[in-house]
């Protein structure tokens, strides 16, 4: 079967099903994890960061940051939660329009506009962790000067005696893997109008 100049392949077309699959896995799944030990607190303790809400240690870690000045987390706090939700919907479903669609230059769009999604989801998570960690209340009980407490974008970071783990979770990999998916489907049809 011949496949015209300027429509994508089955196998690309199958890439962006599998893609928009994975977006919408990622609403049911943490999307990025940070974790946090101390010596007085061997088991650990773990914020998980869900397309729309924050759960796990949150009522303890709120205790401790009360400690040093850090504002508290609460879900309603960040509008996030509330906008996520329907962002990640939404390229879902541009994902497999595009498969209908089924045309070069609409993949390569929707390709760039999920890494300028990525990019802004990155920069406001990065913003959100320096107001965190910098924004701190003067009457805290516990004050170092010059010290911050903004945890890691990604990776390792020491903070006092608490070492802070930033990583992305399942659902974080999801969207790793619908990004590679979508440059994947891009490379197939470049190396495909090549030939």
């Amino acid at each position: 079967m011949l496949v015209k100049n300027n429509t994508i392949t089955p196998l690309s077309k199958s890439l962006l099903i599998i893609a928009a699959v994975f977006l919408i896995i990622s609403l049911f799944v943490p999307i990025w994890s940070i974790y946090l030990d101390a010596p007085q607190y061997p088991e650990g303790l773990s914020l998980k960061i869900w397309a729309n809400k924050i759960a796990g240690d949150v009522d303890i870690i709120n205790g401790l940051n009360h400690y040093i000045g850090m504002k508290t987390l609460h879900t309603e706090d960040f509008i996030e939660f509330t906008l996520l939700p329907y962002i990640i919907s939404a390229y879902a479903l541009l994902f497999l329009f595009a498969a209908k669609v089924a045309k070069k230059k609409f993949l390569y769009f929707v390709l760039a506009a999920f890494i300028v999604f990525g990019i802004a989801a990155m920069v406001d998570f990065w913003l959100w962790e320096y107001d965190y960690g910098h924004n701190l209340d003067p009457n805290a009980a516990i004050k170092v000067p010059g010290m911050a407490y903004q945890p890691p974008l990604i990776g390792f970071k020491q903070l006092l005696n608490f070492g802070a783990y930033s990583i992305p979770n399942i659902g974080g990999w999801l969207f790793v893997g619908a990004g590679l998916l979508l440059v994947a489907a891009s490379y197939i049809e470049i190396k495909k109008a090549r030939k």
